[in-house]
């Protein structure tokens, strides 16, 4: 007696190929029949069926043709751009960022709105994804998630702000209203942990799926990436590094009255101008100063040793448990001192401790954060609209 047939495998089947043949498209289109038949190992009759299933949904779309060989010119089609529209924005202390891609990943439409003056998060959150929406001429309704970077802690469990210093006017509840306001997906994510997934996208973690991020800036954040999925934590409190105890400076014991931990203190912007200062190196902020010494040569090294070895309390405490083969220096400090200041680190971790990861200097080009919550939105609605094609 034979095993029973499983329901519905066919169409599974389908939809597994259909998934690839549009990843196919995205990576190496625009293509042919016969070229998406080839690179997924389909048949010709297959693989014809398949695209015409596609181009019915107004997934795929005819691009042009491709000449040469005998007979007829063969079609080449392409993902239909305007299938789906996401958004990703940047919520900061003075200003909302917002940019518009359609489902390809190109860029195509952009707001900037200052927070200044208002006391109505839900509001202007709302003209910036208006305004980018429409100057990528992307109806909002075809706008399917809008994913926000924020400082301060997600709750995995509601997705709601529960922590941000610098955004008092965030709060529980916000998340629903923005998505009633929207009539869309509306996710908030850390910004940091963006910040990762733009380095594990097109920086220097792309390949590689177990590294952490150190955000060295105004505050100090991790991002743990392991198996190539973020590492929130039960309470979204995963990465809150500027709390990490450190010898250096007091251990505040109310830490949610307290803006600033140990490591924030010691490795912090503030912390990093005073060192700066110094050593005779001063700027605008604390990036412009760590430029200045790099820019000094030589001359500028004891103020770089002296950045390293703050810094280096942090990514080690966080390697020992850990053990990843890469730690990337973000944020602005990190970026300002690249690779002079990386390697410094690494040579510091690798003398503290019994781990020796890589240490590299942030290569995102561009605002990371922006970028990251742009490719996880991306990530999710390709999910939904490559995922429901057999209907």
């Amino acid at each position: 007696m034979g095993s029973p047939r499983l329901p519905g495998t066919p169409r599974l089947l389908r939809a597994l190929n259909d998934r690839a043949a549009l990843e196919l498209l995205l990576s190496r289109g625009p293509l042919t029949r016969a070229q998406l038949g080839e690179l997924t190992g389909l048949s010709k009759v297959t693989a014809s069926q398949l695209v015409e299933r596609l181009e019915e949904r107004g997934l795929v779309t005819r691009v042009g043709e491709q000449a040469g060989g005998r007979g007829p010119n063969a079609q080449l089609y392409a993902v239909t751009p305007g299938s789906a529209y996401v958004i990703g924005a940047v919520v900061e202390a003075d200003r909302v960022v917002a940019s518009c891609a359609d489902i390809t990943g190109n860029v195509i439409g952009r707001a900037e709105l200052s927070t200044k003056d208002t006391d109505e998060p839900v509001k202007v959150v709302h003209s910036a994804v208006v305004q980018a929406a429409d100057s990528a001429n992307a109806d909002l309704g075809s706008v399917r998630r809008v994913v926000l970077g924020t400082p301060g802690l997600v709750d995995p469990s509601t997705g709601d702000i529960t922590f941000a210093w610098n955004l008092p006017r965030w709060h529980r509840g916000l998340l629903a209203a923005l998505r009633e306001d929207l009539s869309t997906t509306v996710v908030f994510g850390n910004d940091v942990n963006l910040a990762a997934v733009a380095e594990a996208h097109e920086g220097a973690a792309k390949g590689v799926d177990d590294f952490v991020l150190i955000w060295a800036g105004g505050g100090m954040g991790l991002a743990v990436m392991l198996g190539g999925r973020l590492h929130e934590g039960s309470t979204g409190a995963a990465g809150e590094i500027g709390y990490l105890p450190v010898p250096g400076a007091p251990i505040p014991r109310d830490t949610y009255r307290r803006s600033k931990g140990a490591f924030q203190q010691v490795a912090g912007a503030d912390a990093v101008r005073a060192v700066a200062r110094e050593h005779g190196f001063r700027g605008s902020n604390a990036a412009e100063a760590v430029k200045a010494a790099i820019a000094a040569g030589t001359r500028g090294g004891p103020l770089l040793d002296e950045l390293a070895r703050r810094l280096a309390l942090g990514v080690a405490s966080t390697c020992v448990v850990l053990d990843p083969p890469l730690v990337v220096l973000a944020g602005e400090v990190g970026q300002a001192g690249g690779t002079a200041l990386a390697e410094r680190v690494q040579h510091e971790v690798a003398a503290i401790t019994l781990v020796s990861p890589r240490v590299v200097a942030t290569e995102v080009s561009g605002d990371p954060v922006l970028i990251g919550a742009l490719r996880t939105a991306l990530n999710a609605v390709r999910d939904e609209v490559f995922g429901s094609t057999v209907g």
